[in-house]
């Protein structure tokens, strides 16, 4: 599916509550954006049973107090296996999930400070980290330019 197909399917599930479809129609130039820097249309992500996205939280080498969760996302279903326990657990499922739904939910995911796209599949070095607050701020710009301080709302997506 291409970026205009998963856009105008975004605006098409939004809440009818007259803001958010809006909402997703003034954003959408920032989602494809970052999602055109990305090389896949979709990527597995990890959920549990109850379709909560699977959190991963890795600390500094350096400095064992700094601690960041992250998502990962996935460009194949092998890769899922390859890169982590996944397989082992059958709590945990793998689940393709459009790039720019995935970069639409990062905006509200609070826990979160960033989801890791791994890129090349069959490879786990080459990632690509998009950062929440990177993607809040961009949105920002997008809907404020004159000012870019103002907060987005936490319950978006």
């Amino acid at each position: 599916m291409d970026l205009k197909a998963q856009i105008q399917l975004l605006i098409d599930n939004a809440p009818n509550d007259g803001i958010t479809p809006q909402l997703v129609t003034a954003i959408a130039p920032v989602l494809s954006a970052i999602a055109q820097r990305l090389r896949h249309p979709q990527y597995y992500i990890l959920q549990n049973l109850e379709e909560d996205w699977v959190l991963t939280t890795l600390s500094n080498r350096a400095n064992p107090d700094l601690e960041k969760c992250v998502i990962y996302a996935f460009p194949t279903l092998q890769d899922v296996s390859l890169s982590s326990n996944a397989g082992l657990d059958p709590q945990v499922i793998a689940v393709p999930i459009p790039i720019t739904h995935i970069l639409f939910q990062l905006v509200a995911l609070e826990p979160v400070d960033s989801i890791v796209f791994f890129e090349t599949p069959g490879m786990s070095t080459n990632a690509v980290e998009i950062q929440r607050t990177e993607l809040q701020h961009l949105i920002q710009k997008k809907l404020h330019p004159k000012d870019s301080r103002t907060q987005i709302p936490p319950n978006i997506a």
